[in-house]
């Protein structure tokens, strides 16, 4: 008999912290978005990514801090990673996406799923700085929550 050879699925570690009150995290589907993209995307490398779902305060602490900006944003990514792995933590303010949903219409799940993929994203090196960029990058999160079929209603 010959030796039959297991092709292994990436080790990916998916921590999720809630650090608010205001919207109801389903940490299964999050695991499941991210598990889509990375594979998607090819990525077979060994992963940690943690995501933290804040108030607009933490994450403005953090804008500034790390950024140099004095404001809350929708997402933050802190990519640590190595040659042969993916290491970050991702922080999402979901008082924003609630204000996004508002003024684009959307579900505020919508817009935390959206976030959780630019993350990502952006973890595995897409920008958004330059308007051919953040094309490139937006067309990409569409077709993600397309492919998970999270509507923007």
């Amino acid at each position: 008999m010959k030796n039959k050879r297991h092709i292994r699925k990436p080790a990916i570690q998916i921590t999720i912290k809630n650090l608010q009150k205001l919207v109801p995290i389903e940490r299964g589907k999050i695991k499941e978005t991210v598990c889509k993209v990375l594979q998607s995307e090819g990525v077979y490398a060994k992963a940690g990514i943690s995501f933290f779902f804040v108030t607009d305060k933490k994450i403005q602490a953090l804008n500034l801090r790390y950024l140099g900006q004095d404001c809350p944003t929708d997402v933050i990514a802190f990519d640590s990673s190595g040659r042969d792995s993916i290491l970050a933590d991702i922080f999402i303010s979901t008082e924003t996406a609630l204000s996004q949903a508002r003024s684009f219409k959307t579900s505020v799940l919508y817009e935390l799923y959206l976030y959780v993929i630019h993350g990502i994203l952006h973890i595995l090196g897409y920008d958004d700085l330059c308007s051919k960029d953040r094309a490139v990058m937006r067309k990409q999160e569409k077709l993600f929550l397309k492919a998970l079929n999270i509507a923007p209603h």
